[in-house]
């Protein structure tokens, strides 16, 4: 999660920079921003873009848009003071009514959009891009030094919209406002959201006729895998160096950042071609190769991050992959209600590629492919640099060499994937738990066992952790009273999972509550020598389970109800009341109203029956 710092500045004196349009190739149609500029709109429309990694396009203009909700902790973090948001200039820029650069100097920094291509549902979809996106400038907060692509989506048609008309839509737009700021305050790896605009004249048609709307939103970064697939895909080496190089200097904090330890070794069904040539040990890892695996690396710990706080992203194709490991594009996105491994929330995913139980595969399958863009850089090892390779590619006399470099290495990442994925999801779930140290049991007794529980109970994931975090040992400390306790976890009407009933429920919950207990007492024996009954510990565990285990998750029938007051009733404070809560989902409280307290609870209480395991479409 980003650190705020300092009181803000204006958005006038906010630092602004430009490294990615200063650093990678232009759309040749456009090289400049005033060639841009002058163009006629129709000609920034869709066709396909080559030899490049942006186009110079400006957002269409919106006479009818009006500012909904911003996110306060977004403010902060990048850097604006309170305030800002009320004036002419903040309100034009989110809106795309204004852009940062003067026509008759030809001074500031001009919008763009980014190309990139992607694998979507295992295929290869070619060209796709910021079909709807448009990059404004990069920003640096003056405190924390910290730097954000600020990026309007919904901002109108770019070269990369295909067949679509540039906008987005208000459910989609609402959703993805609250979702990206919700996983941040969970401290979940995510792009980020500023501000909502919506243009009520402008009708979009999607499965209907709908109001449009802009997000403002912003990340470290916005390259993709897929940005880096469609240069392989073309064959285009030069800019694949060149991007990679960019990555390294300007997206992260220079090569010298990246780990240099030896690769953990191939795993056991890792088999080397008998033909293939013996290579170096330890194996040669060039520069590409530890970028390579830092990538891979930030990507596991997020998706470790999902899978503790059952966050499915719903579509997760080499396009909608960061390369700075964020949570990124948000379209049928859901956390789980019922806890179900095989949960997906996206309607058109009939084979569960993107379900829940898939996603640390289905991320280490975006990274293969990854691994295979830049195999040529990771493969050549000592020579990356040697003119020939540089100027004319691989030589017939080494190419098996580089190849079988290239796999051991993709390989060994995948080890190392799967080893810090594991580590974090350990570390997450100790916590979640309100234990103080790890166990090598503690996989199989507790986590595995409580999630069987969950699933074959249907109990509801998030709940659970959290009434679990107020729950005294006292409380628990006979099979009786455990028996009892179960129902806290209990649906409001009661067991209904098929072959199950209540008292086999609180069987299952009781015998799980016990494990959990002792694992309990023995972690935290040295803060209570006298027994739990003194409960000297009891209030440490409970406020450090309440701290990582949210009271409020954006779920997706609440998400419906904010939408429909948004669109329907011109509600703009429901999105202040449900981004307080998204921005703080540990409190007990956030309101000040006995009305606003009522809603609260019944967003964070029993989720209706018709309201779980909510699944939507792709069309936004």
């Amino acid at each position: 999660m980003a650190s705020s710092g300092g009181e803000g500045v204006s958005l006038a004196d906010l630092p602004k920079s430009n490294t990615f349009t200063s650093n990678l190739p232009a759309d040749s149609e456009f090289p400049t921003p005033a060639d841009s500029w002058k163009a006629d709109r129709t000609d920034l429309g869709p066709r396909m873009v080559k030899k490049a990694l942006y186009t110079f396009v400006k957002p269409e203009e919106k006479p009818d848009a009006e500012l909904y909700a911003v996110s306060p902790q977004a403010m902060r973090d990048i850097g604006l003071q309170s305030g800002e948001e009320q004036t002419d200039d903040f309100k034009k820029l989110v809106s795309g009514n204004k852009i940062w650069w003067d026509p008759d100097t030809g001074n500031g920094i001009y919008p763009w959009a980014q190309c990139y291509g992607g694998w979507q549902f295992g295929s290869w979809a070619g060209q796709l891009g910021d079909g709807r996106a448009i990059s404004l400038f990069e920003s640096t907060n003056p405190a924390t030094k910290q730097r954000y692509e600020i990026q309007l989506k919904g901002a109108g048609i770019t070269p990369y919209s295909r067949f679509a008309d540039g906008k987005a839509v208000v459910r989609s737009s609402v959703r993805e406002f609250v979702v990206s700021e919700a996983l941040n305050g969970l401290g979940i790896p995510t792009t980020r959201a500023l501000s909502l605009v919506l243009s009520r004249e402008t009708r979009v048609a999607r499965e209907r006729m709908e109001p449009a709307a802009i997000v403002c939103r912003f990340a470290q970064s916005w390259i993709r895998i897929g940005t880096f697939d469609l240069l392989r895909a073309r064959g285009d080496r030069v800019n694949m160096r060149r991007l990679s190089d960019y990555v390294a200097n300007h997206v992260f904090s220079g090569w010298d950042t990246f780990s240099s330890h030896p690769l953990a070794a191939p795993p056991k069904s890792f088999e080397v071609d008998k033909d293939a040539p013996s290579l170096e040990t330890p194996l040669h890892l060039n520069r590409y190769a530890k970028l390579y695996r830092h990538i891979a690396l930030q990507n596991a710990k997020t998706v470790a991050a999902w899978q503790a706080y059952g966050f499915t992203n719903g579509v997760l194709n080499t396009d909608n992959t960061s390369i700075f490991g964020l949570s990124l594009d948000f379209g049928p996105f859901a956390f789980i209600d019922n806890f179900d491994p095989n949960y997906t929330p996206n309607h058109d995913d009939h084979m569960l590629r993107y379900s829940y139980r898939n996603q640390p595969s289905i991320i280490w399958w975006n990274l293969v492919r990854l691994g295979e863009d830049m195999g040529e850089l990771i493969g050549s090892g000592p020579r990356v640099d040697d003119d020939e390779f540089v100027n004319k590619g691989v030589g017939s006399d080494w190419a098996a060499e580089l190849i079988a470099r290239a796999e051991q290495v993709i390989a060994c990442v995948g080890s190392e994937y799967q080893e810090t994925f594991l580590a974090e999801y350990k570390r997450l779930m100790t916590a979640k738990l309100g234990l103080k140290s790890q166990k090598e049991s503690d996989f199989t007794a507790l986590f595995s066992s409580l999630l069987d529980t969950l699933e074959s109970l249907e109990l509801d994931f998030s709940h659970f952790f959290r009434r679990l975090s107020t729950l005294p040992l006292r409380e628990i400390d006979t099979e009786k009273k455990r028996e009892q306790k179960a129902s806290i976890f209990f649906h409001d009407e009661g067991i209904s999972a098929t072959g199950e009933t209540e008292t086999s429920g609180r069987e299952k919950v009781a015998a799980w509550l016990q494990l959990w207990r002792e694992r309990i007492l023995e972690d935290w024996a040295s803060e209570a020598p006298d027994g739990y009954e003194t409960l000297a510990f009891e209030e440490e565990r409970q406020t450090g389970m309440k701290s990582v285990n949210p009271k409020f998750v954006a779920r997706g029938w609440v998400l419906d109800e904010v939408i429909q007051k948004v669109e329907h009733q011109h509600d703009k404070d429901v999105l202040r009341r449900i981004m307080r809560m998204a921005s703080n989902p540990f409190q007990d409280t956030w309101g000040q109203t006995e009305e606003e307290r009522k809603e609260e609870e019944r967003w964070c209480g029993e989720v209706p029956r018709m309201g779980r395991g909510i699944m939507c479409s792709c069309s936004s």
